[in-house]
């Protein structure tokens, strides 16, 4: 049965149940699905590497791959070891934060007494309430604490293995993807194939330049303000920045704070017009010139991504949908039965502006000289 011929009603239904089912099958295997695609992220990235050590220096597959996974490692390692380091600093000044924070909140409660007529005894009485209530579900909250670390365990054991296998049976399975088509679609096939995997390597690869570009300057910015712990405000900025909008709108709330906290008030305005600024740099300069134009959602996609993500899968989600949907609109641009949704997904093509023609004479016309 040929699915273009149907009517259009029975395709439409036959979609919805089709999206319906993915994101039941996406949610239910989500403690596999997101350390998988996150290895697969990964195993794109240090594709080139692994190359290169089995044709220029003669490793073995085996030995290649492990060596990719020690370096990776390695990362992953100086990481969580600038994020500890950072954070035991960090708290040392938790009582100078506090007393900081204290003095706000005074300042506030009179503030709301004089100009709303509140009492501050009143407000007193609604803040004990909530704690009442957040201290009563406290088993709650340690449950779910113990579950984020568990998970989160679980998840690097799961990506690391996922990591390992993907690099090493990655002929297995790209002969699987050319050979479950038809043999007459094989070249077609395998093209495609090889520009997914170069384009989705490229836009990896940017994502990670977007990353550490986007750290530096916001460190400079921070440290040129005389914010505190600004190396650490600048790589988690970088880091969240993954997240579109939304990102760099929670790292802007956190670095005002520890503006406000360590700083003077004036700072906040500075440190959120230097964000303004780096977000502006970020998506005309940085986006479009690193991650490239070609792979490049729409906000509305990518907002619709967040929301989707973080359904599915969590704050997992939040950080693998834009990948994700930039490898489908990639895919979307390949085929040629599914162009319109590529354009769907990408940004809105520019007009291209006419040039001015004159008329000289004998219907003869010159164009404008750029």
């Amino acid at each position: 049965m040929n699915f273009l011929r149907l009517p259009f009603l029975v395709k439409l239904t036959l979609v919805v149940i089709s999206i319906i089912g993915l994101g039941y099958l996406l949610a239910l295997g989500q403690s596999i699905l997101a350390p998988f695609f996150l290895a697969f992220l990964m195993a794109m990235l240090f594709l080139p590497a692994a190359t290169f050590m089995e044709r220029r220096l003669r490793f073995p597959r085996s030995m290649s791959t492990m060596t990719s996974v020690f370096i990776m490692l390695i990362i992953l390692g100086g990481i969580i070891y600038f994020f500890t380091n950072q954070l035991s600093d960090f708290s040392k000044d938790l009582p100078h934060l506090s007393e900081q924070f204290t003095t706000v909140f005074n300042g506030l409660q009179h503030w709301v007494s004089k100009t709303f007529n509140v009492k501050v005894d009143e407000q007193v009485d609604y803040i004990n309430q909530g704690l009442n209530k957040l201290l009563s579900s406290s088993g709650a909250i340690l449950g779910f604490t113990f579950g984020i670390f568990s998970t989160g365990f679980g998840f690097i054991i799961f990506f690391t293995l996922f990591f390992i296998f993907i690099l090493n049976y990655r002929r297995l399975l790209n002969n699987f993807i050319v050979t479950v088509f038809n043999e007459r679609h094989k070249a077609s096939v395998q093209e495609a194939v090889n520009e997914i995997r170069i384009m989705t390597k490229k836009y990896i690869f940017g994502l990670f330049l977007q990353v550490i570009i986007v750290s530096v300057l916001t460190s400079v910015l921070l440290t040129i303000l005389g914010v505190k712990y600004a190396i650490l405000l600048g790589v988690l900025t970088g880091l969240l920045n993954v997240i579109p909008y939304l990102g760099i709108f929670i790292s802007l709330l956190i670095s005002c704070f520890i503006a406000f906290a360590t700083s003077t008030p004036s700072t906040c305005i500075y440190v959120a017009l230097g964000y303004i600024a780096i977000h502006a740099v970020d998506g005309n300069i940085v986006l479009p010139f690193v991650v490239g134009s070609k792979v490049k959602i729409n906000a509305l996609f990518s907002f619709i991504g967040i929301l989707l993500g973080e359904h599915l899968w969590g704050i997992a989600g939040m950080f693998l949908c834009i990948p994700a949907i930039a490898i489908i609109k990639i895919i979307c641009e390949r085929v040629d039965d599914l162009k319109p949704w590529g354009r769907l997904l990408g940004e809105e093509p520019r007009p291209h502006k006419k040039k001015k023609s004159y008329k000289i004479s004998k219907n003869i016309t010159l164009k404008e000289m750029d």
